[in-house]
């Protein structure tokens, strides 16, 4: 049996997962035209981020009891927290994304997060990638679900791209999607035979018996092509953007090759790792914060490279869970639940933290230890598909979601940017575009 899978050769693994969807149509670059796509860029923080050192509640009390040693200090104070609202601040080294709040280009979702309980990185990173949380079952992506629910014909190769090693299970999925490594070593590397070798390939396929080897071969094919007349090796980017040294900073600075590109980008994803932090996490320096400072200049210089088609663009960033409440016996904090999600993009209401904040005190946790979840992630996702991206349908992408549930809380106020509201009931519902301009 061949696999429907076709691994192209290179520095890294390109991995092209192959699908039966009618509307993907292989294109060159001339033929895709130079109509600008909307574009989802999602950045996975795996090993489940400090979201409360991350975006710092200052404002709340039990924040600085339940973290003697690694709590960040009150803004004003030295290597304190960027205030942001007078309640909130943001993690000093993360420093690079003031100037996107205070261009109200930047939103936040606290307390936000899955209705599953599980501690366990793998099945809640599973969740969030399938957007089907509690169900191990799930076959697909949420973000492959969305290209079968908004097939069109201009589609092209690129038109879901992962800058990684390999493809994420949120691209998983029969739409095709390609993981490229690095731009200017995707295809068949062969040294000076390079041309000879792919032409040889292209005619094994060619004369392929089975129809959907034969076309995807064809594809896939295309797809080198394609990137090569983009010619990735002469990208310099743009407005003086200064990109991290790391692999992280990098696949950003591909992604934004790949949208100037117009080269059919719809669906981006990138991913870092090093937030799993149970000992010596540190506050305002130390590992967290050094991940942060890699977190937030990558995503600074993403913002600045763009430029003005950040208009057609939204990032958004997630984190499986987030940690306890109160810091470990080693300095540490350990496995929690709620978390905070950040967008960022030229259509984004921003300058807000969305959400309803549950509180920190004991009785106010998540079994006693941890944020509660206010609002479940598939909400702030499904805001992005619906009003980024223009999906009518969410039951075909978020299955068995209803966008509308709301999540329970101990407590009844909500906080809302700026105030606070005395809710008569203990549910608290995002309104709709509740971030992103109409």
């Amino acid at each position: 049996m061949i696999s429907r899978r076709v691994f192209l050769k290179n520095g890294g693994l390109a991995l092209v997962s192959l699908g039966f969807a009618p509307a993907f149509i292989a294109r060159t670059v001339e033929a895709a035209g130079s109509t600008r796509r909307k574009v989802l860029i999602a950045i996975f923080q795996r090993g489940a981020v400090d979201g409360l050192n991350m975006i710092v509640p200052f404002g709340e009390r039990g924040y600085y009891a339940a973290r003697p040693s690694i709590a960040i200090p009150q803004p004003g104070s030295a290597d304190g927290a960027i205030d942001l609202d007078g309640f909130f601040g943001l993690h000093p080294r993360l420093g690079a994304l003031e100037p996107l709040w205070r261009a109200r280009q930047l939103a936040i979702v606290h307390a936000c997060g899955s209705p599953d309980g599980t501690r366990s990185h793998f099945d809640a990173q599973d969740y969030m990638e399938t957007a089907t949380p509690g169900v191990k079952s799930t076959q697909d992506g949420w973000l492959n679900r969305i290209m079968h629910a908004q097939e069109h014909a201009n589609a092209t190769p690129f038109r879901a791209v992962a800058l990684a090693p390999q493809l994420p299970r949120s691209l998983q999925g029969t739409a095709p999607a390609l993981a490229i490594n690095q731009l200017d070593q995707f295809g068949i590397r062969a040294g000076q035979a390079s041309e000879m070798v792919q032409a040889s390939f292209e005619a094994e396929y060619a004369a392929a018996a089975d129809r959907v080897l034969n076309r995807t071969g064809s594809e896939a094919f295309d797809a080198v092509r394609m990137l090569k007349s983009a010619d990735p090796r002469k990208y310099q980017p743009e407005n003086g953007a200064e990109y991290p040294r790391s692999a992280y900073g990098e696949a950003l600075r591909q992604i934004a090759q790949l949208i100037k590109a117009d080269v059919g980008l719809e669906i981006a994803f990138a991913e870092a790792g090093g937030w799993d932090t149970h000992v010596n996490q540190g506050a305002s320096a130390g590992q967290l914060g050094a991940r942060l400072d890699d977190f937030g200049r990558g995503i600074a210089a993403l913002h600045r490279d763009l430029g003005d088609r950040l208009s057609d663009v939204v990032i958004l960033t997630m984190s499986e869970f987030g940690r306890a409440v109160a810091e470990n016996g080693n300095r540490g904090t350990d496995h929690g639940h709620g978390n905070a999600m950040l967008v960022i993009g030229g259509d984004v209401r921003g300058g807000r933290v969305y959400g309803r904040w549950p509180g920190l005190a004991p009785e106010q946790r998540y079994e006693g230890r941890d944020l509660a979840v206010t609002t479940d992630f598939r909400s702030v996702f499904a805001e992005v598909v619906r009003t980024h991206l223009g999906v009518a349908d969410m039951r075909a992408v978020f299955p068995g979601f209803e966008t509308k549930q709301a999540v329970p809380l101990p407590s009844t106020f909500c906080l809302l940017p700026s105030a606070f509201y005395l809710l008569p009931s203990t549910f608290c519902l995002l309104p709709s575009t509740f971030w992103l301009r109409a």
